[in-house]
C-alpha cells in the first residue's frame, strides 16, 4: 500500500502547470517528510519516479529512483536537450494499465536544488533522460499520453 495516494487521471491538477518552491521551505521537517513519503510512495508502487502533482501537490517537486539511490528535483530547469531523440515505452503511476511509445531526448541537462538547497547541474541520457523528462512534463501538467505515437492499454493483475 502506496504511503501517498496517487492521483489518477483525469484529475485536473494533473493539467496544471506547478508553482516554484520557494527554497526557504525546504529545510522544514514538512518538506522533508513529504519529500521521503514520495520516495516511499514511488518504491512502494515500482515507480521510476514520482512528481508533486501526482499527490495532489502543485509544487515543481519530483523524485526519481537512480542506480545510486533516490535523490529530489526541486525547481528542475533544462539547460540544453539533445537534438537526437528516441521513441520508448513509457507508463505512468497516474494512468494505470496505460503504456505508450514516447520519442524522447537522448541526451538532457539542466539544473535543480537538492534537499538541502544546494543548486545542481546534471547530465542525464538513456533511462535517466527518459524519467527526468517524464516528471519533469509532470510538473509543465503534461502526461506522456500527450506525445506517445502508440497507446495500449494492458490488464492489470493484483
Amino acid at each position: 500500500m502506496p504511503i501517498l495516494k496517487i492521483i489518477t487521471r483525469p484529475n485536473p491538477i494533473l493539467r496544471k502547470k506547478s508553482v516554484e518552491i520557494n527554497l526557504a521551505e525546504i529545510k522544514s521537517r514538512g518538506f522533508k517528510k513529504l519529500v521521503s513519503d514520495m520516495a516511499k510512495t514511488m518504491l512502494k508502487t515500482d515507480g521510476v519516479g514520482l512528481a508533486a502533482p501526482q499527490i495532489g501537490k502543485s509544487i515543481r517537486l519530483a523524485v526519481i529512483n537512480s542506480k545510486d539511490g533516490v535523490f529530489c528535483l526541486i525547481n528542475p530547469k533544462f539547460i540544453k536537450k539533445s537534438w537526437a531523440r528516441e521513441l520508448g515505452q513509457e507508463g505512468c503511476l497516474s494512468i494505470p494499465g496505460v503504456f505508450g511509445q514516447v520519442k524522447r531526448h537522448k541526451k538532457i541537462s539542466l539544473t535543480y536544488y537538492n534537499q538541502a538547497g544546494k543548486k545542481i547541474k546534471l547530465a542525464a541520457d538513456g533511462m535517466m533522460a527518459r524519467v527526468i523528462q517524464h516528471e519533469i512534463d509532470h510538473l509543465d501538467g503534461i502526461l506522456f499520453i500527450d506525445k506517445a505515437v502508440e497507446v495500449e492499454k494492458k490488464e492489470i493483475y493484483g
